[in-house]
């Protein structure tokens, strides 16, 4: 049996790309607030309230992507993609570990993305139920690596 090849897209086809906003408009509550260093404070309203995604540094931070479990809010200095239907959240996570953002900064000073640069980045995408094996293949990895270190 031959198994389909990967596809080259561009990231902007396996992810929708958003922006984060300010937050302090919101009185406290459970929803947690992210930044490119990630957890910050919480409040009482999620800009995703369903749907986990991928954040990415906007400016600053911009080489370390991590998982965003729904709901969630983003502040302004971090982008957060969520993976389009038939894409594995795990496997979209990879696809951005992959890539050297770096070399896609757009800034003299503070390093900085934009959506375009994002979206546009090419990345391989097999079919779901492969993305789906591989997803579950390396969060396997990251838990086992997480109680290791914790030893």
């Amino acid at each position: 049996m031959k198994l389909p090849a990967w596809e080259q897209r561009e990231l902007g086809e396996v992810v929708d790309v958003c922006s984060g906003k300010d937050y302090k408009h919101l009185p406290s509550g459970d929803v947690p607030v992210y930044g490119t260093g990630g957890y910050m404070t919480s409040v009482s309203d999620a800009l995703s309230s369903s749907d986990d995604a991928i954040g990415i540094g906007r400016k600053g931070t911009i080489d370390n992507p991590y998982i965003l479990y729904a709901p969630f809010w983003t502040v302004d200095t971090l982008f957060y993609s969520v993976p389009r239907p038939r894409v594995d959240l795990d496997f979209a996570f990879c696809l951005f570990l992959k890539v050297d953002w770096k070399s896609k900064n757009e800034s003299t000073g503070l390093p900085s993305l934009s959506k375009q640069s994002i979206s546009s980045t090419i990345v391989v995408e097999p079919e779901f139920e492969e993305q789906r094996a591989i997803g579950a293949l390396f969060r396997s990895l990251d838990s086992l690596i997480t109680l290791h270190q914790r030893k």
